[in-house]
């Protein structure tokens, strides 16, 4: 089973390449779709990454083929720009969680 990333930028596919997995760099909603759509008709891919920035852009695109999917998995990573998440949000989590202020 191989990966396969679909980044929005060339340092996430440069580190993903030097860790051997394929991948290919798009900017536009087509460009994106037409990515997505040829790395799952790939049988030999089996987990396809996504950079955040996508899952941002284009969740509608992601969550209908996440639903369609039955063999590949497809998993957001972070970028070079960040998780997009809060910065205190371990603390939120542990909070919300359990209820205790750090």
């Amino acid at each position: 089973m191989k990966m396969f990333l679909i980044s929005d930028n060339v340092d996430t596919q440069t580190g993903m390449r030097l860790a051997g997995v394929e991948s290919v760099v798009v900017h536009e909603r087509q460009e994106f779709q037409e990515a997505l759509e040829n790395a799952v008709k790939d049988p030999e891919v089996g987990v396809v990454l996504i950079t955040e920035g996508f899952g941002r852009k284009f969740p509608d695109i992601i969550s209908d083929k996440k639903v369609e999917l039955k063999r590949t998995l497809i998993v957001e990573i972070p970028d070079r720009h960040g998780t997009g998440r809060r910065p205190d949000f371990i603390t939120a989590y542990v909070n919300e969680a359990i209820g205790l202020k750090l």
